[in-house]
Parts: structure tokens; sequence; C-alpha cells
């Protein structure tokens, strides 16, 4: 069967299902999926160098805001 996220198992009621991609240098961009959608990832165009951060409603999962912070030029 098919989890959501890729996950290897489901998660129990009233859960979400997350599964966070930190990437590899400036090769493979990070990507971050919740409840089976992908929020941010290098094919959406939302990524960047630094912290990449989503904030999401902890009751109805809806994505509320995504940002970037680029750490290295401060």
């Amino acid at each position: 069967p098919r989890h959501k996220c890729g996950n290897k198992n489901s998660c129990p009621q009233n859960h979400f299902a997350f599964k966070i991609i930190s990437g590899a240098a400036n090769v493979v961009g990070p990507s971050l999926c919740f409840n089976d959608v992908i929020l941010m990832s290098s094919v959406k165009n939302n990524i960047g160098r630094g912290l990449n951060i989503a904030l999401v409603n902890g009751t109805s999962g809806q994505l509320l805001k995504e940002s970037t912070f680029d750490m290295y030029s401060g």
C-alpha cells in the first residue's frame, strides 16, 4: 500500500504525515511534504540555501506561509 508522503508506515488517525529531505549541498535541493502535498521543493522553485521554513496550521493542515532565510549572506 502507498502511504502519504512516501513514508514507510501510515500515521494514526487525526495525525498529519510529513517528510523532510534536507538536500545535499548545491546538488540536490531540500523538499518538504506535508499530508501528501509537496509544500517546498526545487520543482516548485520556492527553496533556497539556508533555512527553508513552512508554517502550517496544526489543526487544519493548511499552509500559512513559506520562506527562506539565507544564513550565509547574513
